[in-house]
């Protein structure tokens, strides 16, 4: 259908529509429910299904097999047409800036993967989880990439719900501990840079320096931290390693960061995690069902080892 096809506009062409959904989510090969089963789902009459299976059969979406007491069977389906039958459009999603190469490998895996999958699918930028998830409230973007630990306290607080987890190292290779050069730890009133745009950062830097009152709070983001340090207005911080290391050119120490609770936090934080809206239940079920994770992963891991070229 390239938006000409009447016939996608009558009654039976929007149950049409919405069987493309629900079709997303089956495999080749496998039965499909009952006539009565989807006009349940639906709201219309089993007329309307069979009426609604015709026209997806006819743009070539879909070929099923009737056998007998086993019931109707999908012998094939095309991906990309469904998907454009179903109005579901380009999903749009918001990542971090790629200014570093793992950031960069994870746009690259992705696009690549929803390429594969026959979705359309577009990325835009924002710096700060707090910005990429209030795009996603109001509708203004499909999905959202962020660390598992920032993804978790959402789908708490507010009507969105995991559609992935990349696994360790997917969104950061690890966070550390910063200190400028000549400044101690241990020094009183000790003036820790802290990111207000990212939740993660923040956490980590409450953690790394939790029991101490004597912290003095400095609101930076890393492209200013180079300055910060070298007019000494800023002593630690607890930092993404991917975002400072070439990038700051600053003498000074990175350490590892402390207790077991602290590196916990670390390792989910490492983790990329894709969110979306729950009322969009289908279609984010259509992309779990579709998108390869493993994809994504291993086109990531060469972009990081300099085997690909980023391409996003």
């Amino acid at each position: 259908m390239n938006g000409f096809d009447e016939r996608f506009l009558t009654r039976n062409g929007l149950a049409a529509r919405q069987l493309a959904v629900l079709l997303l989510n089956h495999e080749r090969d496998t039965r499909l429910p009952r006539v009565r089963d989807f006009a349940e789902e639906l709201g219309c009459g089993n007329g309307t299904v069979q009426a609604a299976l015709r026209l997806l059969e006819e743009s070539g979406a879909i070929e099923t097999a009737a056998r007998g007491h086993l019931g109707t069977f999908l012998v094939r389906s095309e991906r990309s047409i469904l998907w454009r039958l179903s109005g579901l459009g380009t999903l749009l999603a918001a990542m971090p800036l790629p200014y570093s190469r793992r950031y960069e490998g994870l746009a690259t895996g992705l696009r690549t993967a929803f390429e594969k999958a026959g979705t359309p699918f577009a990325i835009t930028f924002m710096r700060g989880a707090g910005a990429r998830t209030t795009a996603l409230l109001e509708g203004k973007v499909d999905l959202v990439v962020l660390s598992r630990f920032a993804a978790d306290r959402l789908i708490e607080e507010h009507p969105v719900e995991l559609v992935a987890d990349l696994g360790p190292a997917t969104y950061v290779g690890a966070h550390g501990l910063l200190l400028r050069e000549g400044a101690s730890l241990d020094a009183p009133g000790l003036r820790v840079a802290v990111d207000p745009t990212s939740e993660d950062q923040r956490m980590l830097a409450e953690r790394a320096f939790a029991g101490r009152t004597d912290i003095e709070w400095v609101e930076s983001s890393y492209m200013q931290l180079r300055d910060l340090f070298a007019q000494n207005l800023a002593d630690a911080t607890v930092w993404n390693l991917d975002e400072v290391q070439g990038r700051i050119g600053m003498g000074g120490e990175v350490l590892p960061l402390g207790d077991e609770v602290t590196r916990d936090l670390s390792l989910r934080n490492s983790s990329a995690a894709i969110i979306g809206r729950t009322e969009g239940a289908k279609a984010l079920s259509a992309v779990r069902d579709a998108v390869d994770l493993s994809t994504v992963t291993s086109l990531q891991a060469e972009v990081l080892r300099g085997e690909r070229v980023p391409s996003y």
